[in-house]
């Protein structure tokens, strides 16, 4: 390993020029400061100095993109790639961050920054655990051996008490879901504590479960402090619970990475606060770099936005996202689930297929099944329905001829 190099590339923009602009990164994100120190010897600067790979100039502009304390006529806009030993972190996901994704945001030679790829050795991605369950665990813990797992938010986000959430959860697994999931907003508040509402939807599903044969899926939110989520994931455990979901923004690599290794639970990976990396095309990064790291440090579901959404990602991005959460990952045993989510309904779930080429996702509907006009049974009936017309090759309004329910959500959804 102590040969080997990992490489990040940048998209920038800067006032004194891309060559200079990604010298000063690689000396501030390694061996360097603002003036050479009498320490930084040439040996020293050949075992751990970043070196620039590459330099490709694409445009300029007279104007810079973000606020910048350097002035210029011009701004050259680019792509760079640097690269740095490993020997200088080892084998560590914080630290791997601080050094491509750290001070170098804040460079007064840089006028806009995204971090847009990283490539990384095997040896240090087989350092780290990876999703425990993926693809193929989730589908066994669920029962669901192909086609497009259909799952659902516990909504209203937050307001329920605990009776009103069993309830509802009552109803979803009486309507065939698979998977259920809290809403981030709703951890473990006074009006509806985590541990109560637990043991009421686990005796729930596990009920279920004995008649129907499979146990749908509650991925409950465990986010809090490292001591809490410890004694959550324990207490699911106890229950019977099969999957746990965190705000990874919030708790952090190393939160991440201890779950990982403290439960046997599958890891539900929130994005909430991802526009904040994001969405501006003049600073942060892209979701293929940040969705590996999640994956290394052992995320087993990780949310990619969905069709038509919400928010305010192109289709292009969404399937973007979710081709990379279901990549091969060096040093990685299982491949990690993409979870569609935002405004999904009997309209977008073939196109996702298509788009994928596969049916190996978690589809999350929240109105598109609970708003269906014969109830949320026949929701979830219109969602396969839609998903086995997409594999016939049939349109919708084909299909639904012969399929009442479908039938009903086209009009509904129309």
């Amino acid at each position: 390993m102590i040969s080997e190099r990992f490489e990040a590339t940048y998209e920038i923009e800067s006032p004194v020029g891309l060559t200079r602009a990604a010298e000063v990164i690689a000396g501030e994100q390694s061996t360097g400061t603002f003036i050479r120190l009498a320490s930084e010897t040439d040996d020293l600067r050949a075992r751990a100095a970043a070196r620039v790979e590459a330099i490709e100039i694409v445009s300029r502009s007279t104007t810079p993109a973000l606020p910048c304390r350097l002035q210029s006529a011009t701004y050259e806009r680019g792509i760079v790639r640097l690269s740095w030993p490993v020997a200088n972190i080892g084998p560590s996901l914080p630290n791997l961050m601080a050094t491509i994704a750290g001070n170098l945001f804040e460079l007064a030679e840089i006028s806009a920054i995204r971090l847009i790829d990283l490539t990384l050795p095997d040896s240090f991605a087989a350092a780290f655990p990876g999703p425990a369950h993926g693809i193929t665990g989730t589908r066994d813990l669920m029962g669901v051996p192909s086609g497009p797992m259909i799952g659902t938010i516990i909504k209203p986000s937050i307001g329920l008490n605990v009776d009103d959430t069993v309830k509802l959860v009552t109803t979803l697994a009486d309507a065939g879901v698979d998977f259920i999931k809290d809403d981030e907003l709703q951890s473990d508040g006074p009006g509806n504590p985590l541990e109560e509402r637990a043991k009421g939807a686990m005796d729930v599903l596990n009920r279920h479960a004995d008649k129907a044969g499979r146990k749908v899926m509650y991925a409950f939110n465990i986010t809090g402090e490292i001591d809490e989520m410890a004694h959550r994931a324990e207490m699911l455990e106890r229950l019977g619970a099969t999957c746990a979901m965190v705000s990874l923004n919030w708790i952090g690599l190393s939160g991440l990475r201890f779950l990982r290794e403290r439960t046997r639970l599958p890891i539900h990976g929130h994005r909430n606060g991802w526009g904040l990396m994001s969405r501006s095309p003049d600073i942060g990064m892209t979701y293929k770099v940040q969705q590996a790291i999640w994956r290394l440090a052992g995320a087993d579901h990780l949310h990619v936005n969905g069709l038509a959404n919400k928010f305010t990602e192109t289709d292009e991005v969404v399937m973007t996202s979710a081709r990379a959460v279901q990549s091969e990952l060096p040093g990685t045993r299982h491949r990690a689930l993409p979870v569609f989510s935002s405004g999904q309904t009997i309209r977008q779930i073939g196109q996702s297929m298509a788009f994928l080429g596969n049916a190996d996702f978690l589809y999350c509907a929240g109105g598109g099944i609970m708003s269906h006009p014969q109830g949320p049974g026949a929701g979830v009936t219109s969602l396969r329905q839609a998903a086995d017309a997409a594999q016939a090759g049939q349109p919708l309004e084909h299909y639904a001829k012969d399929h009442d329910e479908l039938a009903a959500a086209l009009e509904t959804f129309g």
